[in-house]
Protein backbone atom coordinates (compact mmCIF):
# COMPACT_ATOMS: atom_id res chain seq x y z
CA UNK A 1 0.00 0.00 0.00
CA UNK A 2 1.00 3.62 -0.52
CA UNK A 3 1.13 6.00 2.45
CA UNK A 4 1.86 9.73 2.45
CA UNK A 5 3.99 11.65 4.95
CA UNK A 6 4.12 15.41 5.36
CA UNK A 7 7.01 17.14 7.15
CA UNK A 8 7.81 20.77 7.82
CA UNK A 9 10.88 22.13 6.06
CA UNK A 10 13.24 24.60 7.74
CA UNK A 11 15.14 26.24 4.86
CA UNK A 12 17.73 28.95 5.28
CA UNK A 13 17.05 32.40 3.87
CA UNK A 14 18.89 31.61 0.63
CA UNK A 15 17.21 28.22 0.33
CA UNK A 16 13.79 29.81 0.85
CA UNK A 17 14.56 32.29 -1.92
CA UNK A 18 15.63 29.43 -4.19
CA UNK A 19 12.44 27.49 -3.37
CA UNK A 20 10.36 30.52 -4.37
CA UNK A 21 12.31 30.81 -7.62
CA UNK A 22 11.72 27.12 -8.32
CA UNK A 23 7.96 27.60 -7.94
CA UNK A 24 8.12 30.70 -10.13
CA UNK A 25 9.94 28.92 -12.94
CA UNK A 26 7.70 25.85 -12.84
CA UNK A 27 4.67 28.16 -12.91
CA UNK A 28 6.15 29.90 -15.96
CA UNK A 29 6.66 26.52 -17.63
CA UNK A 30 3.08 25.50 -16.88
CA UNK A 31 1.65 28.74 -18.26
CA UNK A 32 3.87 28.63 -21.34
CA UNK A 33 2.77 25.07 -22.13
CA UNK A 34 -0.86 26.06 -21.67
CA UNK A 35 -0.42 29.04 -24.00
CA UNK A 36 1.17 26.78 -26.63
CA UNK A 37 -1.81 24.44 -26.51
CA UNK A 38 -4.26 27.34 -26.81
CA UNK A 39 -2.44 28.93 -29.74
CA UNK A 40 -2.12 25.61 -31.58
CA UNK A 41 -5.86 24.90 -31.29
CA UNK A 42 -6.82 28.45 -32.31
CA UNK A 43 -4.74 28.14 -35.48
CA UNK A 44 -6.65 27.38 -38.66
CA UNK A 45 -5.05 23.92 -38.71
CA UNK A 46 -6.61 23.06 -35.30
CA UNK A 47 -3.36 21.40 -34.21
CA UNK A 48 -3.50 19.32 -31.04
CA UNK A 49 -0.41 19.52 -28.80
CA UNK A 50 0.07 16.80 -26.19
CA UNK A 51 2.44 15.96 -23.39
CA UNK A 52 4.83 14.01 -25.61
CA UNK A 53 5.49 16.96 -27.91
CA UNK A 54 5.95 19.42 -25.05
CA UNK A 55 8.19 17.08 -23.07
CA UNK A 56 10.43 16.70 -26.12
CA UNK A 57 10.93 20.49 -26.14
CA UNK A 58 12.31 20.59 -22.59
CA UNK A 59 15.90 19.96 -23.68
CA UNK A 60 15.85 23.01 -25.95
CA UNK A 61 14.07 25.14 -23.34
CA UNK A 62 16.66 24.29 -20.70
CA UNK A 63 19.53 25.05 -23.10
CA UNK A 64 17.96 28.37 -24.11
CA UNK A 65 17.35 29.50 -20.48
CA UNK A 66 20.06 27.87 -18.33
CA UNK A 67 19.78 30.46 -15.53
CA UNK A 68 16.12 29.65 -14.86
CA UNK A 69 14.66 26.54 -16.49
CA UNK A 70 18.06 24.88 -16.71
CA UNK A 71 18.58 25.01 -12.94
CA UNK A 72 15.86 22.59 -11.97
CA UNK A 73 15.29 18.88 -12.23
CA UNK A 74 14.29 17.63 -15.67
CA UNK A 75 11.92 15.08 -14.09
CA UNK A 76 10.16 17.71 -11.99
CA UNK A 77 9.56 19.78 -15.13
CA UNK A 78 8.10 16.71 -16.82
CA UNK A 79 5.83 16.28 -13.81
CA UNK A 80 4.62 19.87 -14.24
CA UNK A 81 3.79 19.20 -17.89
CA UNK A 82 1.97 16.02 -16.87
CA UNK A 83 -0.08 18.07 -14.42
CA UNK A 84 -1.22 20.27 -17.30
CA UNK A 85 -1.96 17.17 -19.37
CA UNK A 86 -4.16 15.80 -16.59
CA UNK A 87 -6.00 19.12 -16.42
CA UNK A 88 -6.82 18.89 -20.13
CA UNK A 89 -7.83 15.24 -19.82
CA UNK A 90 -10.25 16.19 -17.05
CA UNK A 91 -11.56 19.08 -19.18
CA UNK A 92 -12.33 16.81 -22.15
CA UNK A 93 -13.89 14.22 -19.83
CA UNK A 94 -16.27 16.85 -18.41
CA UNK A 95 -17.14 18.07 -21.90
CA UNK A 96 -17.95 14.52 -22.98
CA UNK A 97 -20.13 13.85 -19.92
CA UNK A 98 -22.03 17.14 -20.25
CA UNK A 99 -20.72 18.72 -17.02
CA UNK A 100 -19.42 22.26 -16.68
CA UNK A 101 -16.19 22.10 -18.75
CA UNK A 102 -13.85 24.27 -16.68
CA UNK A 103 -11.11 25.02 -19.21
CA UNK A 104 -7.61 24.95 -17.65
CA UNK A 105 -6.57 28.40 -16.49
CA UNK A 106 -3.27 30.21 -16.23
CA UNK A 107 -1.74 30.09 -12.77
CA UNK A 108 -0.55 33.11 -10.85
CA UNK A 109 2.74 32.78 -8.98
CA UNK A 110 0.91 32.81 -5.65
CA UNK A 111 -1.47 30.06 -6.82
CA UNK A 112 1.20 27.64 -7.99
CA UNK A 113 2.45 26.10 -4.76
CA UNK A 114 3.66 22.55 -5.47
CA UNK A 115 6.53 20.96 -7.39
CA UNK A 116 6.57 17.19 -7.80
CA UNK A 117 9.59 14.89 -8.12
CA UNK A 118 8.39 11.56 -9.57
CA UNK A 119 11.22 9.44 -8.17
CA UNK A 120 13.43 9.58 -5.10
CA UNK A 121 16.99 10.01 -6.34
CA UNK A 122 16.07 11.80 -9.57
CA UNK A 123 16.57 15.50 -8.83
CA UNK A 124 15.84 14.94 -5.14
CA UNK A 125 16.94 12.70 -2.30
CA UNK A 126 15.12 12.04 0.97
CA UNK A 127 17.36 11.69 4.05
CA UNK A 128 20.32 12.89 2.03
CA UNK A 129 22.62 13.08 5.08
CA UNK A 130 21.89 9.84 6.98
CA UNK A 131 25.14 10.11 8.96
CA UNK A 132 23.83 13.24 10.75
CA UNK A 133 21.20 13.49 13.46
CA UNK A 134 19.23 16.08 11.46
CA UNK A 135 17.14 14.81 8.56
CA UNK A 136 17.60 16.65 5.28
CA UNK A 137 16.13 16.44 1.79
CA UNK A 138 18.35 17.34 -1.14
CA UNK A 139 16.71 19.24 -4.00
CA UNK A 140 18.46 20.01 -7.27
CA UNK A 141 19.30 23.70 -7.52
CA UNK A 142 18.60 24.31 -3.81
CA UNK A 143 20.77 22.00 -1.72
CA UNK A 144 20.23 20.04 1.49
CA UNK A 145 17.16 21.44 3.29
CA UNK A 146 16.43 20.56 6.90
CA UNK A 147 13.20 18.62 7.48
CA UNK A 148 11.40 18.20 10.78
CA UNK A 149 10.86 14.43 10.68
CA UNK A 150 8.46 14.05 13.61
CA UNK A 151 7.77 10.36 12.91
CA UNK A 152 9.61 7.55 11.13
CA UNK A 153 9.05 6.91 7.42
CA UNK A 154 8.26 3.26 6.83
CA UNK A 155 8.75 1.58 3.47
CA UNK A 156 10.49 2.72 0.31
CA UNK A 157 10.06 6.37 -0.66
CA UNK A 158 8.51 6.62 -4.13
CA UNK A 159 7.80 10.31 -4.85
CA UNK A 160 8.69 13.62 -3.24
CA UNK A 161 6.77 16.90 -3.46
CA UNK A 162 7.66 20.35 -2.16
CA UNK A 163 4.68 22.47 -1.14
CA UNK A 164 4.30 26.06 0.04
CA UNK A 165 1.54 26.95 2.51
CA UNK A 166 1.60 30.62 3.38
CA UNK A 167 5.10 31.29 4.66
CA UNK A 168 5.78 27.66 5.49
CA UNK A 169 7.36 25.00 3.32
CA UNK A 170 6.58 21.29 3.50
CA UNK A 171 7.90 18.11 1.93
CA UNK A 172 5.32 15.42 1.08
CA UNK A 173 6.54 11.86 0.62
CA UNK A 174 4.73 8.80 -0.69
CA UNK A 175 6.15 5.51 0.53
CA UNK A 176 5.36 1.99 -0.61
CA UNK A 177 4.73 -0.30 2.35
CA UNK A 178 3.63 -3.82 2.98
CA UNK A 179 0.03 -4.30 4.05
CA UNK A 180 0.00 -3.47 7.77
CA UNK A 181 -1.29 -5.87 10.38
CA UNK A 182 -5.00 -5.30 11.04
CA UNK A 183 -6.15 -4.15 14.45
CA UNK A 184 -7.55 -6.77 16.84
CA UNK A 185 -11.20 -7.55 16.17
CA UNK A 186 -13.77 -5.98 18.47
CA UNK A 187 -16.87 -7.82 17.14
CA UNK A 188 -18.61 -4.46 17.12
CA UNK A 189 -20.62 -2.80 14.33
CA UNK A 190 -21.85 0.76 14.19
CA UNK A 191 -23.84 3.07 11.97
CA UNK A 192 -23.16 6.80 11.89
CA UNK A 193 -25.28 9.75 10.83
CA UNK A 194 -23.44 12.94 9.89
CA UNK A 195 -25.12 16.21 10.76
CA UNK A 196 -24.71 19.86 11.58
CA UNK A 197 -26.22 20.19 15.09
CA UNK A 198 -23.96 17.25 16.01
CA UNK A 199 -20.99 16.28 13.88
CA UNK A 200 -22.07 12.66 14.02
CA UNK A 201 -24.40 10.37 15.96
CA UNK A 202 -23.88 6.63 16.18
CA UNK A 203 -26.34 3.79 16.50
CA UNK A 204 -25.38 3.29 20.14
CA UNK A 205 -26.78 6.68 21.12
CA UNK A 206 -23.45 8.52 21.40
CA UNK A 207 -22.81 11.92 19.85
CA UNK A 208 -19.72 13.76 18.65
CA UNK A 209 -20.29 17.53 18.94
CA UNK A 210 -19.72 19.76 15.96
CA UNK A 211 -16.72 22.02 16.71
CA UNK A 212 -17.79 24.64 14.10
CA UNK A 213 -14.25 25.86 13.52
CA UNK A 214 -15.27 28.20 10.71
CA UNK A 215 -17.99 29.87 12.75
CA UNK A 216 -15.69 30.28 15.75
CA UNK A 217 -13.14 32.07 13.57
CA UNK A 218 -15.76 34.10 11.66
CA UNK A 219 -15.26 37.34 13.61
CA UNK A 220 -11.49 37.39 13.10
CA UNK A 221 -11.88 36.35 9.45
CA UNK A 222 -14.43 39.07 8.79
CA UNK A 223 -12.17 41.73 10.29
CA UNK A 224 -9.13 40.47 8.32
CA UNK A 225 -11.06 40.31 5.04
CA UNK A 226 -12.48 43.80 5.58
CA UNK A 227 -8.96 45.12 6.16
CA UNK A 228 -7.81 43.38 2.97
CA UNK A 229 -10.72 44.79 0.94
CA UNK A 230 -9.49 48.34 1.57
CA UNK A 231 -6.49 47.75 -0.69
CA UNK A 232 -6.90 47.94 -4.48
CA UNK A 233 -6.68 44.73 -6.49
CA UNK A 234 -3.24 44.42 -8.03
CA UNK A 235 -0.58 41.87 -8.87
CA UNK A 236 1.50 40.38 -6.07
CA UNK A 237 4.65 42.20 -7.20
CA UNK A 238 2.86 45.57 -6.94
CA UNK A 239 1.58 45.10 -3.37
CA UNK A 240 2.78 47.34 -0.58
CA UNK A 241 4.12 45.87 2.65
CA UNK A 242 0.82 46.56 4.46
CA UNK A 243 -1.14 44.99 1.60
CA UNK A 244 1.00 41.86 1.72
CA UNK A 245 0.58 41.58 5.48
CA UNK A 246 -3.21 41.82 5.07
CA UNK A 247 -3.12 39.02 2.48
CA UNK A 248 -1.01 36.83 4.74
CA UNK A 249 -3.31 37.49 7.72
CA UNK A 250 -6.35 36.14 5.82
CA UNK A 251 -4.37 33.14 4.58
CA UNK A 252 -3.10 32.41 8.09
CA UNK A 253 -6.60 32.38 9.57
CA UNK A 254 -7.98 30.17 6.80
CA UNK A 255 -5.05 27.79 7.24
CA UNK A 256 -5.65 27.54 10.99
CA UNK A 257 -9.34 26.69 10.43
CA UNK A 258 -8.41 24.06 7.85
CA UNK A 259 -5.84 22.42 10.12
CA UNK A 260 -8.24 22.34 13.08
CA UNK A 261 -10.96 20.79 10.93
CA UNK A 262 -8.51 18.20 9.64
CA UNK A 263 -7.30 17.38 13.15
CA UNK A 264 -10.87 16.86 14.36
CA UNK A 265 -11.67 14.59 11.41
CA UNK A 266 -8.57 12.46 12.06
CA UNK A 267 -9.41 12.02 15.74
CA UNK A 268 -13.08 11.18 15.14
CA UNK A 269 -12.23 8.67 12.39
CA UNK A 270 -9.48 7.03 14.45
CA UNK A 271 -11.82 6.57 17.40
CA UNK A 272 -14.39 4.81 15.20
CA UNK A 273 -11.80 2.58 13.55
CA UNK A 274 -10.33 1.48 16.88
CA UNK A 275 -13.69 0.57 18.43
CA UNK A 276 -15.61 -1.06 15.55
CA UNK A 277 -15.02 -3.73 12.92
CA UNK A 278 -17.79 -2.58 10.57
CA UNK A 279 -18.78 1.05 10.08
CA UNK A 280 -21.80 2.04 7.98
CA UNK A 281 -22.44 5.61 6.85
CA UNK A 282 -24.73 7.44 4.46
CA UNK A 283 -23.54 7.79 0.88
CA UNK A 284 -23.91 11.57 0.83
CA UNK A 285 -23.73 13.59 -2.39
CA UNK A 286 -22.23 16.62 -0.69
CA UNK A 287 -21.80 18.67 -3.85
CA UNK A 288 -25.49 18.31 -4.68
CA UNK A 289 -26.51 19.06 -1.10
CA UNK A 290 -24.61 22.36 -1.11
CA UNK A 291 -25.89 23.70 -4.43
CA UNK A 292 -27.50 27.14 -4.51
CA UNK A 293 -31.27 27.16 -5.20
CA UNK A 294 -32.41 27.87 -8.75
CA UNK A 295 -33.64 31.49 -9.25
CA UNK A 296 -37.39 31.94 -9.74
CA UNK A 297 -38.21 34.70 -12.27
CA UNK A 298 -41.27 36.80 -11.46
CA UNK A 299 -43.76 36.35 -14.34
CA UNK A 300 -45.40 39.72 -13.61
CA UNK A 301 -42.22 41.85 -13.53
CA UNK A 302 -39.45 41.64 -16.07
CA UNK A 303 -36.03 41.24 -14.52
CA UNK A 304 -37.44 40.55 -11.03
CA UNK A 305 -37.29 37.31 -9.07
CA UNK A 306 -39.50 35.61 -6.51
CA UNK A 307 -38.15 34.55 -3.08
CA UNK A 308 -36.45 31.16 -3.31
CA UNK A 309 -34.86 30.78 0.12
CA UNK A 310 -31.37 31.56 -1.17
CA UNK A 311 -30.30 33.33 2.03
CA UNK A 312 -31.26 30.44 4.30
CA UNK A 313 -29.72 27.93 1.89
CA UNK A 314 -26.47 29.91 1.85
CA UNK A 315 -26.26 29.62 5.63
CA UNK A 316 -26.92 25.88 5.44
CA UNK A 317 -24.25 25.50 2.75
CA UNK A 318 -21.72 27.30 4.95
CA UNK A 319 -22.53 24.95 7.82
CA UNK A 320 -22.13 21.89 5.58
CA UNK A 321 -18.76 23.15 4.37
CA UNK A 322 -17.68 23.98 7.92
CA UNK A 323 -18.53 20.46 9.12
CA UNK A 324 -16.14 18.95 6.55
CA UNK A 325 -18.06 15.72 5.89
CA UNK A 326 -16.14 14.93 2.71
CA UNK A 327 -12.74 15.23 4.39
CA UNK A 328 -13.90 13.09 7.29
CA UNK A 329 -15.25 10.30 5.05
CA UNK A 330 -12.04 10.17 3.00
CA UNK A 331 -9.97 9.91 6.17
CA UNK A 332 -12.32 7.28 7.60
CA UNK A 333 -12.00 5.08 4.50
CA UNK A 334 -8.19 5.42 4.48
CA UNK A 335 -7.79 4.58 8.17
CA UNK A 336 -10.23 1.67 7.91
CA UNK A 337 -8.31 0.18 4.99
CA UNK A 338 -5.05 0.45 6.89
CA UNK A 339 -6.58 -1.13 10.02
CA UNK A 340 -8.40 -3.95 8.24
CA UNK A 341 -11.84 -2.53 9.02
CA UNK A 342 -14.86 -2.47 6.72
CA UNK A 343 -16.69 0.73 5.79
CA UNK A 344 -20.04 0.52 3.99
CA UNK A 345 -21.86 3.41 2.29
CA UNK A 346 -25.65 3.08 2.11
CA UNK A 347 -28.51 4.96 0.47
CA UNK A 348 -29.44 7.89 2.76
CA UNK A 349 -33.09 8.14 1.67
CA UNK A 350 -35.65 8.00 4.52
CA UNK A 351 -33.08 6.94 7.13
CA UNK A 352 -34.40 9.58 9.56
CA UNK A 353 -38.09 9.00 8.70
CA UNK A 354 -38.28 5.22 9.14
CA UNK A 355 -39.11 3.75 12.52
CA UNK A 356 -36.48 1.18 13.57
CA UNK A 357 -39.10 -0.74 15.59
CA UNK A 358 -42.04 -1.15 13.21
CA UNK A 359 -40.63 0.06 9.88
CA UNK A 360 -43.26 2.76 9.36
CA UNK A 361 -41.96 5.51 7.05
CA UNK A 362 -43.49 8.98 7.00
CA UNK A 363 -42.31 12.57 6.94
CA UNK A 364 -44.47 13.27 10.00
CA UNK A 365 -42.43 10.80 12.07
CA UNK A 366 -39.84 13.55 12.49
CA UNK A 367 -41.73 16.57 13.89
CA UNK A 368 -38.53 18.53 14.62
CA UNK A 369 -34.81 18.47 13.90
CA UNK A 370 -33.96 16.37 16.95
CA UNK A 371 -37.19 14.50 17.72
CA UNK A 372 -38.41 11.25 16.20
CA UNK A 373 -41.91 10.05 17.12
CA UNK A 374 -43.41 7.17 15.16
CA UNK A 375 -47.08 7.77 14.34
CA UNK A 376 -47.69 4.03 14.05
CA UNK A 377 -46.13 2.48 17.17
CA UNK A 378 -45.29 5.54 19.24
CA UNK A 379 -41.54 4.90 19.40
CA UNK A 380 -39.65 8.05 20.50
CA UNK A 381 -35.92 8.72 20.21
CA UNK A 382 -33.38 11.24 18.98
CA UNK A 383 -33.78 11.59 15.21
CA UNK A 384 -30.03 11.28 14.54
CA UNK A 385 -29.81 8.08 16.60
CA UNK A 386 -32.74 6.64 14.63
CA UNK A 387 -31.00 7.54 11.36
CA UNK A 388 -27.75 5.91 12.51
CA UNK A 389 -29.62 2.74 13.52
CA UNK A 390 -31.29 2.52 10.11
CA UNK A 391 -27.94 3.15 8.41
CA UNK A 392 -26.39 0.26 10.35
CA UNK A 393 -29.21 -2.11 9.41
CA UNK A 394 -28.97 -1.16 5.74
CA UNK A 395 -25.21 -1.59 5.85
CA UNK A 396 -25.43 -5.07 7.38
CA UNK A 397 -28.01 -6.10 4.78
CA UNK A 398 -25.69 -4.85 2.03
CA UNK A 399 -22.75 -6.69 3.62
CA UNK A 400 -24.59 -10.00 3.91
CA UNK A 401 -25.86 -9.70 0.34
CA UNK A 402 -22.29 -9.27 -0.95
CA UNK A 403 -20.91 -12.17 1.07
CA UNK A 404 -23.76 -14.57 0.30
Amino acid sequence: MIRAYKFLLRPTVRQEQALSEMLRDHCSLYNGALQERRDAWRHVSKTSVGYGMQSAQLKEIRAFDPERQGRWSFSSQQATLRRLDRAFAAFFRRVKSGDAPGYPRFRGVNRFDTVDFPKDGDGCRWDSTPHEAVTRVRLQGIGHVKANRHRPVLGRVKTISVKREGRRWFVVLTAEQEQPQPLPTTHSTVGIDLGIANFLADSGGAFVPNPRHGRRAAVKLRAAQQALSRFPRCKAKDRTANHQRAVEKVALLHGKVRRRRLDHAHKAALDLVRRHDVIAHEDLKIRNMSKAPVPKPDPDRAGAFLPNGATAKAGLNRSIADAGWGVFLRILHAKAESAGREVIAVDPRNTSRTCPHCGHTAKENRPSQETFHCLSCGHTAHADTVAATNVLRAGLVHRHANTA
